[in-house]
């Protein structure tokens, strides 16, 4: 909404910028017309409330305040007091000063008021001042109505119009373009939905559940060194779908895997990261992250932070974690911490064994340990050890 508004405004101000400041020049150029004014001091006061004017609606959007436009309005009227006093004696050139003046700078000026609420009775008052003055002027100088009246209703109209056009229009494309946008961003996202559900189950069909219909079958045609080596390949791509690859098919069950002991810790820590953004959990790295683990090290370190991770996006009512990754000669640690409503650790039962066994013993069995710091209120903190 407030977007909306904002180029609504843009384009009533750019509308009654670009309309005054042609209609006041063209006052201004009859004004200067040799016999337009006989008197000096109303041809001094005309062309110095005609210049102001200008600068007034060269002002008008640079600001939200209506002030610009209520000045460009009100020295509009004091031009037509100051032509009317200049002794025109109903010429040509100080009629057309009137009507230009009267009929197209004033109304430009009430465009960036928008008809509506107070902001059309502000119209209407500039409109009725503006018309009595026209009318007392053309009455001093003998003037005859046809002249000037015809010209200053139409631009009065025309201006109305305008505004109540870009009023109404504007606010009602900008939604309609904002409905597009919405329908557009979700059709886009059922349709990358649709193709990463595709690509699993192809993969899935690829690896897996090919090597189990050959299990299921004893293996028959196939021996059983290829057998293993294919569960192995289909353990490897598991291993590296939890740690957030991405792998791509170059043929159908043809998947060239990035090799786990090619991997630093650097790069598989961005991949885990990317993983828990996808599922709502903004994980912010600190520390180290070049350094080289052995594969098992590596898988085991990797799946017992994420699993920290899945604890903090399931249980800490938080949406954002801190891991900080430090290492010596012997040891690399991370530290993984949340601000979110944390927990008794007495209160835990032992049949409880997610932080035991998929996290303490999973280090235990490469040589590395956890610890757990956590109290209600105070967030959660995990120390991961493992060594190199």
């Amino acid at each position: 909404m407030p977007s909306m508004l904002k180029e609504r405004d843009r384009l009533l101000s750019g509308a009654a910028r670009g309309m005054g400041l042609l209609c006041t020049t063209s006052a201004l150029v009859c004004v200067c017309l040799p016999g337009a004014l006989s008197s000096a001091i109303g041809y001094a006061a005309a062309i110095c409330c005609l210049a102001a004017m200008l600068i007034a609606l060269w002002a008008i959007g640079r600001s939200r305040t209506l002030g610009w436009p209520l000045g460009a309005a009100a020295l509009g009227v004091l031009a037509l007091i100051a032509i009317g006093s200049g002794d025109g004696s109903g010429n040509v050139a100080s009629v057309s000063a009137l009507a230009v003046l009267a009929g197209g700078a004033i109304p430009a000026a009430t465009i960036a008021f928008e008809s509506r609420g107070i902001r059309f009775w502000m119209n209407a008052a500039a409109f009725a001042v503006t018309m009595a003055v026209l009318l007392a002027v053309l009455a001093a100088d003998g003037a005859p109505l046809h002249r000037a009246l015809p010209i200053t209703l139409g631009g009065w109209a025309f201006a109305t119009i305008l505004a109540v056009w870009l009023g109404r229009v504007v606010p009602q494309t900008v939604r309609r373009i904002s409905s597009m946008s919405d329908a557009y961003r979700a059709e886009r996202q059922a349709s990358e939905q649709e193709a990463r559900r595709r690509q699993g189950a192809r993969l899935l069909h690829d690896t897996v559940l090919a090597t189990l219909t050959l299990l299921a079958h004893s293996g028959r045609g196939v021996s059983e060194d290829a057998l293993r080596e294919q569960a192995g390949e289909d353990a490897a791509l598991l291993r590296q779908l939890r740690l957030g690859f991405t792998p791509n098919p170059s043929v159908s069950g043809d998947y060239k895997l990035k090799p786990v002991q090619e991997s630093t810790l650097g790069n598989t820590l961005e991949s885990v990261k990317q993983r828990f953004r996808r599922m709502g959990l903004e994980v912010a790295w600190h520390g180290t992250g070049q350094v080289l683990l052995p594969s098992d090290t590596l898988d085991a370190f990797l799946l017992a932070l994420a699993e920290c991770l899945e604890n903090v996006r399931r249980h800490s009512g938080v949406d954002e974690a801190h891991v900080t990754i430090t290492d010596d000669e012997a040891t690399v640690r991370a530290m993984v911490t949340d601000s979110g409503i944390g927990f008794d650790l007495g209160s835990i039962p032992a049949s409880r064994l997610g932080f035991t066994e998929s996290i303490v013993a999973r280090l235990r069995d490469v040589g590395g340990n956890a610890r757990l710091f956590s109290s209600p209120g105070s967030g959660t903190t995990v120390v991961l050890e493992v060594p190199k």
